[in-house]
């Protein structure tokens, strides 16, 4: 028996996990990621993309590199710091099935020196 198909094409996880705000890692949600999810859905149903998921998710282990989303089935990692960059997501990869290489997460990425606290 095979699986059964995707009931979306493209399923994309927002992290909106808030930590304190003195915490070391940080959060995705104090970077506001909560405006940039709610952006990417009212984008993306702008767009007609009918069997997409924009959803909330809880932390995905990726504060320091946040806001952060992973889109799914190919389980491509982002870093998302602005309405620009999910334009360029949504347009690129989700619609267009290509990549955004520019904001791309790889496991082996720490946070970047021009995002580091001072």
């Amino acid at each position: 028996m095979s699986d059964p198909a995707p009931y979306y094409r493209a399923h994309v996880f927002c992290c909106t996990n808030r930590r304190p705000d003195a915490h070391p890692r940080g959060s995705c949600a104090a970077r506001g990621s909560e405006e940039l999810r709610d952006y990417m859905k009212n984008r993306a149903r702008e767009l007609g993309l009918k069997d997409v998921r924009i959803n909330a998710s809880g932390c995905l282990d990726r504060c320091e590199l946040g806001p952060t989303v992973v889109i799914y089935p190919e389980g491509v990692w982002y870093s998302i710091a602005s309405k620009e960059d999910i334009e360029e997501i949504l347009q690129t990869h989700v619609k267009g099935g290509g990549r955004v290489r520019r904001l791309m997460l790889r496991p082996t990425d720490k946070l970047p020196a021009d995002r580091a606290a001072d």
